[in-house]
């Protein structure tokens, strides 16, 4: 479960935060000021304070803010000067944007506010399109504006080049105030929402911040994404009434409450218009009272009423943001706000505590019941003596029972102490008052009783004690709140902001002066007296004003340690016991243990065993996908035989039995030549996939189906540890273990033999043994001192902990620790395709030779909204369908695509020889497993390398590098074999985003950006592990890079058509290397190990029965004086997408070929079979 917070403001205006990892609430120690209310997305928190501005509190990262500014230097050439800043009157300004309609000098760039810093000065970009220009970075072209080229030619009239220059957002973890505009200031602020960031992901970052003013207006912030954090301005938007709370969801939902206590919600809300474009009113949960507050999430809607009831809107979505009816619910609340995964937290009416709604899920949003959140604050410390009653209410309310001599001071709220006082028996119980520290709410709720106050003077809840108790007192007019009067009830105070102002403390003799003649207005409270060291007693919670949970990422499978004590109590407890004892104690029990074991072993040893060997059987019926033409399934008597030999050693044979024409007939397969069992989860059959050496030749395996899911799971596991058993494997995978992963996500590991490598003769790749691991990955990297981190489809960086098993694995299948919990989340896409015709413009009504109008990338499958299911049933859908606008080649305002025929290339606009036009439909889907996984939070990855060591490598920190989903490159720090995780990130400076990145020995790191060109980091090593420079590598002729590989001395790369290059040159003195030299064609990913052994997943292989897409190959012959290799050999295949041999550094063994003209030399002994290897060069031949 990632990291995230819950942030919460308390009645004196400090803010809280409480991590969903962590068991107490953390003050924000840098907010100077007091405030009123927080919202919260996952990377940054906004807030108002006392003094009504906004405040923007950016989580630190190790990932910097960076802004990119540049302007262009714009040239003509004439006879006299050739190329000079003279230009024509009609021509663009000689500094200008990209348009070159906007004048841009250096100059006039200035810092938008005080929390950026500049970077460094301007400097040319000497990049263009992928290639590196001459000197100078200029570009080349006939005239403004045309196509510029890199090159200088005969009718190049004018040049041009980019300036670039980077500024950085510096107030990380701190709260910073948003500048105000020079013209048209909204007046003072009242409430704040943050939401919509799942409206769209471009820009990235971006945020919806709507506020509410002290007169009701409705504002919103525009301008808000990743690299500028503070937004641009403020928009007003025209509302039917006065506004006195909104809420904005994560994605278009946006409600607020009228003083009148109506409702409105907001309609129009997209990608082109995040503020949306009309308000509709909906009523009050109940006629006679209006609503006070409202709370919204993706698809639900909470309000609560000024009586306190809590009420929840169903029917709720993107479609129908309104709603259909109002639910009433159990509890009273001042508060509420819905956060991430639609989770729902509220502060209670008469305890001022916070609390989660349990129960919350995707198919019962509403619930089941309330749970207090109670853990102690970070400042919490034990007393001498506990106050029976404290202050309370910011400030309003306590005791005023004082005994003997006493300290007599009114103080600050930061600096109470607590006073002796009557015991709790005899003191009358105190009554919280519902006080929040906001005008508009707090008078709306005053309103339910308008009788009982009457007076506007000051905000004062005033209370009585009984004279006969020997207490000095104040009259009313002082402005201190009194305990309550045994004979009349307390009034209801006339509400207020709260504006905390800090007292000097003073010291008097016997007796409880009190001495404050302050008064109390519409903005400020009474002075406070009993000069307390803590505004809440040890034994006493905070009173808390606001809560939100709009960045706490929290779902029904998240373990949290907010609602009991019991953790605490135990953790103390085992804190007692150090680690050094707890050493002894295993050292002893094992000595004990072995001491037992060879007493009750050794006298028994002549004697022969009772049972020299047993078999044992179990049966089942499946079905069967058959051999032979036509392929279909048939039902089949599945049995397993296994059995065990006098020394211990296990075996088995698979038997299938089935009936073909009247005859019965059976297939078998020894479990000692079962090479890899794959699950094939589909809608319509649990099914997997049994492979041996011959079958994955053929690319043909045996397929079988399980009636059930959970049968499915037994088999798997069972057959699992039978195969592992006849091999003599368990445990974990070791150092040296090779990983892969399928297109499904499933995790693969081998134990390398010695003989892998071996030259001339290497093991087959068909014969490694392949045994599934717990988790769902897309991307896995390894080393030989067993650091291994995996990245998820949802971008998530997780590492292995050294456990085995997990998923369905359970039993002796499995490790009993190191597993957890772990999640991942996909997007399934569809496209929606039409063909144009004359009459009536774009349809969906196609040719008779057309595609499907809703079908696959591919055109070849039909798939509609409704009939497109998850990939297995293990996963779940999170979001609806929506238009993905983030499709290669861009799209139009509404996300089409054209084309002139299907299929073609698709560009992002309409010209008039596109006859056809397609778009792209996403929807999010969710799987929740288990293995032996941890997450890395919090910056989510999409490529990530391990420094490749040798077996005898004494490195003490590993150097790991990292690109993050957005394309920046990173080098963890800390990294150990006892430290996996590492410690932190250093963010590595680049001019443009990156997508694939690979560390070799000698600490050389290659990368590649998106725009295809390869890059070298410079000086790279322990001392400096960032380095210093980027070198920008040339790609081959005309093609774009995808994916890079290093190891020992090798280079190796992936280029987007398919092709495997090889970098010639690279030598210790010049690390670049000379030139690229093609290796291969159909390949999708490759792999380089430390001793420079090349894997590769190729793209398509032709078995005897059929054609496998994604299969493993390895690469034969490399040698040191041959690194390119000779020919491929095949492995398992058939939807692999992912390998890494970078942990086998296990060197194979030297063989000496006995020379033919030495009669007197030993014959060789019989070397394995060598297979038929193609030796064409490529992967494939196709």
């Amino acid at each position: 479960m990632p990291v995230s917070l819950l942030w919460a403001v308390d009645v004196y205006g400090r803010v809280y935060s409480l991590s969903t990892g962590g068991q107490q609430w953390e003050q924000c120690r840098d907010a100077q000021l007091e405030f009123k209310r927080v919202t919260a997305a996952q990377q940054c928190c906004w807030g108002i304070a006392c003094d009504h501005n906004i405040y923007l509190n950016v989580h630190a990262s190790d990932l910097p803010i960076r802004y990119q500014e540049e302007t262009y230097e714009n040239h003509r050439w004439n006879p006299v000067d050739g190329f000079s800043e003279r230009l024509l009157p009609s021509d663009r300004w000689q500094w200008s944007d990209v348009t070159g309609l906007q004048h841009q000098p250096l100059d006039s760039f200035i810092l938008p506010s005080k929390s950026w810093e500049w970077e460094a000065d301007w400097y040319v970009d000497e990049n263009f399109g992928g290639e590196p220009t001459e000197k100078g970075g200029w570009t080349y072209a006939i005239d403004f504006p045309a196509t510029y080229t890199k090159d200088k030619k005969w009718n190049s009239c004018v040049r041009r080049r980019r300036w670039i220059r980077y500024r950085r957002y510096k107030a990380r973890d701190t709260w910073a105030k948003i500048p105000s505009e020079q013209s048209g200031l909204p007046d003072p602020f009242n409430d704040i929402s943050c939401g919509g960031w799942e409206i769209s992901e471009e820009p990235r970052g971006r945020l919806s911040l709507w506020a509410v003013s002290l007169q009701g207006k409705v504002w919103f912030r525009d301008g808000i994404y990743h690299h500028n954090p503070e937004g641009s301005n403020w928009e007003e938007m025209s509302v039917p009434g006065e506004v006195v709370q909104i809420s904005c969801g994560p994605g278009d939902l946006v409600w607020a409450v009228l003083w009148e206590g109506q409702l409105i919600v907001r309609e129009g809300i997209g990608r082109d218009c995040p503020q949306g474009t009309s308000w509709v009113v909906v009523d009050s949960p109940s006629p006679e009272v209006g609503a006070i507050h409202v709370g919204v999430g993706v698809n639900v809607v909470w309000a609560i009423t000024k009586d306190n009831k809590v009420w929840f809107r169903r029917g709720v979505n993107s479609h129908n943001p309104c709603g259909s009816g109002w639910i009433g619910m159990v509890g009273e609340m001042i508060m509420i706000n819905v956060g991430l995964n639609d989770q729902v937290w509220a502060i209670g009416c008469e305890d001022r505590a916070v609390y989660f709604r349990q129960g919350v899920t995707s198919s019962e949003l509403s619930g089941k019941a309330w749970k207090v959140i109670s853990v102690p604050r970070d400042g919490d410390r034990s007393h001498s003596s506990a106050s029976a009653s404290s202050l309370q209410s910011a400030g309003c309310f306590f005791s005023g029972e004082v005994r003997g001599s006493g300290l007599v001071a009114s103080a600050s709220p930061e600096s109470f102490a607590d006073a002796p006082t009557e015991p709790a028996s005899e003191a009358p119980k105190p009554r919280i008052p519902k006080v929040t520290s906001d005008s508009f709410i707090s008078e709306l709720v005053s309103d339910r009783e308008p009788g009982k106050n009457t007076s506007a003077a000051p905000a004062i809840l005033e209370e009585e004690s009984n004279p006969a108790e020997g207490e000095v007192q104040d009259p009313p007019a002082a402005g201190i709140a009194l305990s309550p009067s045994q004979s009349g009830g307390p009034l209801d105070p006339q509400w207020s902001n709260v504006d905390l102002e800090e007292a000097q403390s003073q010291q008097a003799g016997a007796g409880a002066v009190l001495d404050s003649a302050d008064t109390c207005s519409l903005s400020s409270v009474a002075t406070y007296t009993l000069a307390l060291e803590e505004p809440y007693g040890a034994d006493e919670h905070p009173l808390w004003a606001w809560v939100n949970g709009g960045g706490c990422s929290v779902d029904c499978h998240s373990q949290l340690n907010w609602f009991s004590s019991l953790a605490q109590s135990v953790q103390s407890m085992s804190l007692s016991i150090t680690p050094a004892q707890t050493a002894a104690w295993r050292k002893q029990i094992f000595e004990q243990l072995s001491e037992r074991s060879k007493r009750e072993m050794d006298n028994f040893r002549h004697y022969e065993q009772a049972i020299e060997q047993s078999v044992w059987v179990k049966k089942g019926t499946m079905q069967w996908w058959r051999d032979w033409k036509p392929h279909k399934w048939m039902d089949v008597r599945f049995a397993l035989e296994q059995f065990s030999g006098p020394e211990g050693n296990k075996d088995g044979i698979l038997f299938i039995y089935y009936n073909f024409n009247e005859e019965k007939k059976y297939l078998h397969a020894f479990i000692n030549e079962v090479t890899i069992l794959v699950p094939v989860l589909n809608d319509s059959k649990h099914t997997f996939a049994i492979y041996t050496p011959e079958r994955t030749k053929q690319r043909w395996p045996i397929r079988l189906a399980a009636a059930t899911e959970l049968e499915m799971h037994d088999w798997l596991a069972l057959l699992s540890v039978s195969c592992c058993d006849s091999r003599g494997i368990q445990g974990p995978p070791s150092k040296q273990a090779i990983w892969s992963v399928t297109c499904k996500g499933d995790i693969f590991v081998s134990e390398p033999s010695p003989g892998l490598e071996a030259m001339p003769y290497p093991t087959p790749c068909d014969q490694m043994f392949w045994r599934q691991v717990g988790g769902h990955l897309r991307v896995v990297e390894c080393n030989s001192v067993g650091v291994v981190w995996g990245i998820g489809y949802d971008h998530t960086a997780w590492v292995y902990t050294g456990g085995y098993g997990g998923g369905f694995f359970q039993g002796l299948a499995s490790s009993t620790d190191n597993i957890y919990t772990q999640t991942d989340v996909k997007s399934i896409y569809i496209y929606e395709n039409q063909r144009w015709n004359p009459v009536t413009g774009y349809t969906n009504r196609g040719l008779p030779t057309d595609r499907y109008m809703w079908s696959d990338a591919s055109g070849l499958h039909e798939c509609t909204k409704t009939n497109t299911k998850p990939p297995s049933p293990h996963w779940t859908w999170v979001s609806e369908w929506a238009v993905d606008y983030s499709v290669s080649g861009g799209t139009d305002r509404e996300g089409w695509q054209y084309a002139a025929d299907f299929p073609a290339s698709y560009h992002g606009y309409k010209t008039l020889k596109d006859f056809v036009r397609r778009r792209r439909w996403a929807r999010k889907c969710k799987l929740t497993t288990t293995g032996p996984w941890q997450e890395v939070p919090p910056i989510p990855l999409s490529d990530v390398t391990i420094l490749p060591c040798t077996a005898q490598s004494s490195v003490e920190v590993v150097p790991l590098w990292a690109i993050s989903n957005k394309g920046d490159v990173l080098c963890r720090l800390g990294v150990t074999t006892l430290t996996p995780a590492g410690s932190s990130w250093l963010h590595v400076g680049t001019d443009q985003p990156f997508k694939s990145i690979s560390i070799g020995a000698a600490n050389q790191v290659w990368a590649i950006a998106r725009d295809g060109s390869a890059f070298y980091r410079g000086s790279v090593s322990p001392q400096s592990p960032a380095g210093d420079c980027w070198f920008h590598i040339p790609s081959p002729s005309k093609q774009k890079l995808k994916q890079v590989s290093v190891g020992r001395t090798s280079v190796y790369t992936v280029d987007e058509n398919g092709n495997l290059w090889y970098r010639q040159g690279v030598t210790p003195s010049y690390p670049q290397g000379s030139s690229w030299e093609h290796i291969s064609n159909n390949v999708r990913k490759v792999s380089v190990g430390p001793l420079d052994q090349v894997w590769i997943i190729a793209d398509k292989v032709q078995g005897s029965h059929s054609l496998s897409c994604g299969t493993v190959c390895h690469r034969l012959g490399v040698q040191p004086m041959e690194p390119k290799g000779q020919s491929w050999d095949y492995g398992i295949g058939g939807g692999w997408d992912h390998i890494t041999v970078r942990g086998n550094s296990m060197e194979p063994p030297r063989i000496r070929l006995p020379s033919l003209t030495d009669p007197s030399a030993p014959a060789p002994r019989s070397p394995l079979s060598a297979r038929n290897m193609e030796v064409n060069g490529n992967a494939v031949r196709c």
